[in-house]
């Protein structure tokens, strides 16, 4: 279902300019937000279009969950933060997303919610988020 008010159906402009997609998972897409404020920040997007963890079919939810633990288990693996934060929020880009977000104790957001949007963004060559997508995609290779 293609929902005009969604970046994630829609999968324009507006998404392009917020992520990059690193692979299909069983049923969400792993996408790595540009914004690289915490280094390795991804997001997982459900595939089909639902407000809701309730409105998934139980088969539905447990694949996403999977989905949402082997993404945060490689980024767990490749940047070894302190805590991965989860993220399901949906107020303002309602399709049904997890922000995994790695947290370091040193930072000065530790013990805090990650702010999303901060006033100092930290964009990266095209290089180097070539670097962290190619890394990303082995290790979803290997888990595979």
């Amino acid at each position: 279902m293609v929902n005009k008010t969604c970046f994630y159906c829609d999968q324009g402009t507006e998404l392009q300019n917020l992520m990059i997609e690193i692979a299909k998972l069983e049923v969400s897409t792993l996408y790595l937000n540009k914004d690289q404020t915490h280094k390795g920040r991804c997001i997982v997007a459900f595939n089909r279009h639902v407000k809701e963890l309730f409105q998934l079919e139980s088969s539905e939810l447990s694949l996403f969950i999977k989905d949402v633990s082997n993404g945060a288990m490689i980024l767990n693996g490749i940047f070894h933060p302190d805590k991965l934060n989860y993220g399901i929020y949906g107020d303002i880009v309602s399709h049904l997303h997890v922000h995994l977000v790695p947290k370091y104790q040193e930072s000065s957001e530790w013990g805090d919610s990650f702010i999303n949007s901060p006033d100092q963004k930290c964009f990266l060559s095209d290089k180097e988020y070539t670097e962290i997508i190619q890394i990303i995609q082995e290790r979803l290779q290997q888990e595979r």
